[in-house]
């Protein structure tokens, strides 16, 4: 009998690194799938499964306009558990750390059903820092009974809290494999390029964080502001959340300057491509800090820590926070010394080799009885 598999997710971060999983198990007879979208955030969830051509079997569509934690929470897990009772999987795949990822987990635990995690074990030691972000991953780690780590730190940080390491799989991250996929694919010309001319530096800005709302965003926002100012043939192309607490602020700091390209939230295709074009990305994002560096491309951390810090330690992003004197300083140097931004550019990304997906989807062959081995760890730089 095939392996019932049921990926569950909500969002388009969780979407572009669950794809790649999808489309491997779909393409092995041994796996039976199933997928399943909370569309915890609706638009830019559907942007994704269309460019991936996936269509979800369940989709329990619970986005509505004011959502809070708790009214996500409450609608997904009860939506997953009809799901859950109707289809009786082997196992149910959750990716990363949003409240879809921790809703998922919980409702097959308490329909008794094995709970895998893609992109496992991720830390920064602050439970607050991001919020809600890291008490989902550390719930959902409590859970899962098989741990897909990205990386060996990932792998390591999960030994240290218990996980026996039989059920740690070290495979990269799906992120790249899907990044590979984006990037080729066949889009509309970029609306951000008006205006632009060839060798215009390119700083592609993203902001939505919580904990930087308000006061934290200003600063950056006019740390960005002198830089475009400073540095000639800068522009910063800028697609906006759509946090309106977000927008209002952006608008009031940046929205006057011709060199600011405020622009709506692009699809993923087109965003990636927007990262290749970019000479450097300023985030308080996660999964671009995976992202941009397997282009080439210097990450600045608008944030005080990260769960990714195999890509502090490669030298591909550098943890800046949000004050401005900080934030103009570094996005600064990096625009204006040839040296430091080779050093930052040429870096190894230690996110993997588009290969993750197939480790995962072999991992479940062995944990369900259809392989003999236990498939080998990803290492960066192995031969």
């Amino acid at each position: 009998m095939p392996i019932r598999v049921m990926t569950v997710f909500g969002t388009r971060p969780e979407a572009i690194k669950m794809a790649p999983v999808v489309r491997q198990l779909k393409a092995r007879p041994e796996f039976d799938v199933k997928v399943v979208v909370t569309a915890q955030h609706r638009e830019m969830l559907d942007q994704v499964l269309a460019l991936f051509a996936i269509r979800p079997d369940y989709d329990l569509n619970i986005m509505a306009a004011g959502q809070t934690l708790y009214d996500v929470t409450a609608k997904a897990l009860l939506g997953l558990r009809d799901v859950l009772r109707e289809e009786r999987p082997d196992t149910v795949l959750v990716h990363g750390d949003t409240t879809t990822t921790f809703v998922g987990a919980l409702a097959a635990f308490y329909e008794q059903i094995d709970v895998g995690h893609v992109e496992a074990g991720l830390r920064t030691g602050n439970v607050y820092s991001p919020f809600p972000e890291e008490m989902n991953r550390r719930l959902t780690g409590t859970i899962a009974r098989w741990h897909f780590a990205p990386t060996p730190t990932a792998a390591a940080n999960l030994r240290a809290e218990g996980v026996a390491p039989e059920r740690i799989f070290v495979t990269g991250n799906t992120v790249i494999d899907a990044l590979q996929t984006a990037v080729r694919a066949d889009t509309d010309a970029a609306p951000w390029a008006d205006g632009l001319a060839d060798g215009d530096r390119v700083v592609l800005v993203t902001t939505h964080r919580r904990e930087n709302l308000g006061e934290p965003m200003r600063h950056i926002y006019r740390a960005l502001r002198r830089l475009v100012t400073e540095v000639p043939r800068t522009h910063i192309v800028f697609p906006v959340h759509k946090n309106p607490a977000v927008r209002r602020v952006v608008h009031e700091e940046l929205g006057d300057i011709p060199q600011v390209h405020l622009i709506e939230p692009l699809e993923y295709s087109p965003f990636a491509k927007l990262m290749a074009r970019a000479t450097l990305v300023l985030t308080d994002s996660g999964g671009i800090q995976e992202e941009a560096p397997g282009l080439g491309k210097p990450v600045l951390v608008l944030r005080d820590t990260t769960e990714r810090p195999e890509a502090v330690a490669a030298g591909t992003v550098a943890l800046v926070g949000t004050d401005e004197e900080r934030v103009y300083t570094a996005a600064h140097r990096l625009l204006t010394d040839a040296a430091a931004y080779r050093q930052m550019a040429e870096a190894v990304n230690p996110y993997g080799d588009g290969t993750a997906a197939r480790r995962i989807v072999d991992a479940l062959a062995y944990i369900y009885g259809k392989t003999g081995e236990k498939p080998a760890d990803w290492i960066a730089n192995q031969p």
